[in-house]
This record gives C-alpha cells, sequence and structure tokens, in this order.
C-alpha cells in the first residue's frame, strides 16, 4: 500500500515520507539481514585467507599474473534483503550471495556479459556440505579464471 503526500509538497518532503514507509516495512527484516552479512563476513574472511595461498603458491610457481580480485560485501545486485560480493579476473567472475532468508547461494562462475550460472544454494548455517561446495567453486573459478 503506498501513501503518497499530496502532490504539491516538495520531493525532499515525499521521498522523507516514503523512505519513512519503506523504512518501517523493511525493519522486520533487520536480524535476518545483519545475520546474512555475518555469514557473508565470515565466508570472505576464509576466502581471502585461501586466496592468499593460492596467490603465493602460483607467484611462486612463476605465474603472478594469476590475481584474483575480491570485492567488499554490498548489497546484492538482484536480492532487496541479500548481501553479495565476487571474485573475478578479466571477464571471469564468481559471486557469493546470503539472503535473510536463510540461503547461501554460489553462483558461477561465469564470463562477464554471459548468462550466470550454475547456482548452488545452501542454508546459511550449512557446515561441511557449504565447506565441501565452496573448495570445488573457488577450484571450479580459479581454473576458468586461469585458462586462456
Amino acid at each position: 500500500m503506498s501513501v503518497a503526500p499530496p502532490p504539491e509538497a516538495d520531493l525532499g518532503s515525499r521521498l522523507e515520507a516514503l523512505g519513512r514507509t519503506l523504512g518501517a516495512r523493511e525493519a522486520e527484516h533487520r536480524a535476518s539481514l545483519d545475520a546474512a552479512r555475518a555469514r557473508a563476513e565470515g565466508l570472505r574472511a576464509q576466502i581471502t585467507a585461501a586466496l592468499e595461498r593460492f596467490h603465493r603458491a602460483a607467484a611462486e610457481a612463476g605465474a603472478p599474473h594469476l590475481q584474483v580480485a575480491l570485492s567488499e560485501i554490498r548489497p546484492d545486485d538482484k536480492h532487496l534483503r541479500a548481501v553479495e560480493f565476487d571474485l573475478s579476473r578479466g571477464r571471469h567472475k564468481a559471486i557469493v550471495t546470503t539472503k535473510s532468508r536463510g540461503e547461501v547461494t554460489l553462483v558461477g562462475p561465469f564470463r562477464s556479459g554471459k548468462n550466470e550460472g550454475p547456482c548452488l544454494t545452501f542454508p546459511l548455517d550449512a557446515g561441511e556440505e557449504l565447506a565441501d561446495a565452496l573448495g570445488a567453486f573457488l577450484v571450479r573459478f580459479l581454473e576458468e579464471a586461469a585458462t586462456p
């Protein structure tokens, strides 16, 4: 239900009223979104440590150019109540999304400009199953991103 101020109200007042309305609607999702962000932070830290080892090993093997960028956590591009971060090297990309409804989705790897996928989804509290899938996900991404 949309509550709009009178048409003569200035733009700032209209957007302020809309902000209150939407903010009140979304407030009930704050705790679950905070939990999704916390899970994303943990996964990102785990991936950061693993990538440091990958970069060091690649450089020691003579291929320091195999650098992968890891983005900061940000609001999800597709879902209002989710956060995401991505890995990228050139046109190769993979995305980790955590959703307030209690899911982690691993997207890709894929090439920018191409359809995303494949996707694997797990509960936020998934343990060994997510850890195994995350390992396979990163290996697939790194192999594709390092293939000429």
